[in-house]
């Protein structure tokens, strides 16, 4: 992916907002808009924005997983579903 031609000027998003819609939600991929030259903003379509919410997510769950698993904060496989079967008696 080249991420240089998906960098445009403010300017550009002004005069072309329609175009830049319809390249971000057919391409999937952020447009980066800069302002006086420096990077100001990112623009998304919807499913690409939810998949990467969707992604760190389940990056922070592991990573929560993890430091459960380094402390010893853990569970036997008997002991869980035992505790699910008591749970769904109720």
């Amino acid at each position: 992916m080249q991420i240089v031609s998906d960098i445009k000027p403010v300017t550009y998003l002004k005069s072309r907002a329609a175009d830049v819609l319809k390249h971000i939600n057919e391409t999937h991929r952020p447009m980066i808009i800069t302002q006086n030259g420096q990077a100001r903003a990112v623009i998304q379509d919807p499913k690409s924005y939810e998949d990467m919410k969707n992604a760190i997510t389940l990056l922070k769950l592991l990573s929560f997983a993890e430091e459960d698993i380094r402390d010893g904060d853990t569970h036997s496989e008997e002991d869980v579903f035992n505790s699910v079967e008591e749970l769904l008696k109720k």
